[in-house]
């Protein structure tokens, strides 16, 4: 199938709701700690795309931090200042899925190049794999940083293949986020569409992912030869 797996990270390899534990502790109301979870990322999502339309880019974690005040301002839940760090710290710690580690020991066993590819910083997704116990899996972190833009823009999907040195049927995108399997395939890539949520639609763009799985073990049947 491939030579080459470039996956995204949030999301896909590190749960982004992993900071729900966090948020209940800091909350005045914990049940509504799952529903700021997801209006935080979905917020730190949007403002990464409307940074890309404008052409004002910035750290990925700027956008993850406006979007804390902007989900705290929204539901009005007033955390303090030393709350707000502490989530972003903890941001930077998120755990991996579980099936994670074994997945990409797998592919690791038959070969298969694998990297890291992300709208997060260089330092920040090393950090953050590093705490997750991935970093070892992969043979290159590539950061949309390096070139000021945000995925789904074309430029970052070509500066992937350009920094690996890769043909596009060699280059397959693994990723949890709609958004960013479409992209990869409108640029040429193919794409691996990991679902986490069974009762998740796609985008009905007229642009399918090759495969579809429900997560990384799913993907290590579908390229690890049964022994």
């Amino acid at each position: 199938m491939a030579t080459l797996l470039a996956f995204d990270v949030y999301g896909t390899l590190i749960d982004t709701h992993g900071v729900v534990t966090e948020l209940e502790e800091r909350l005045d109301d914990p049940s509504r700690a799952a529903e700021f979870s997801r209006r935080w990322r979905d917020k730190q999502l949007e403002y990464s795309f409307r940074r890309g339309l404008m052409g004002a880019y910035v750290d990925f974690a700027r956008c993850t931090r406006e979007a804390l005040e902007y989900t705290d301002r929204a539901l009005q839940t007033r955390l303090f200042e030393a709350d707000k760090d502490h989530l972003m710290g903890s941001y930077g710690q998120l755990p991996a899925f579980p099936e994670a580690e074994q997945a990409l020991a797998r592919l690791a066993e038959v070969g298969v190049s694998c990297v890291a590819f992300s709208n997060g910083s260089q330092e920040a997704v090393t950090r953050l794999l590093s705490a997750a116990g991935l970093r070892d899996r992969f043979e290159e972190i590539v950061s949309v940083d390096e070139v000021k833009r945000f995925k789904p823009d074309p430029a970052v999907y070509f500066h992937l293949r350009q920094r690996l040195e890769a043909e596009p049927a060699d280059t397959w995108l693994v990723s949890s986020n709609p958004f960013d399997v479409i992209g990869a395939r409108h640029a040429g890539l193919h794409a691996a569409w990991v679902r986490r949520n069974p009762e998740a639609p796609f985008d009905p763009w007229g642009i399918e992912p090759d495969i579809t799985v429900a997560d990384l073990e799913a993907l290590a049947d579908y390229l690890v030869p049964a022994s």
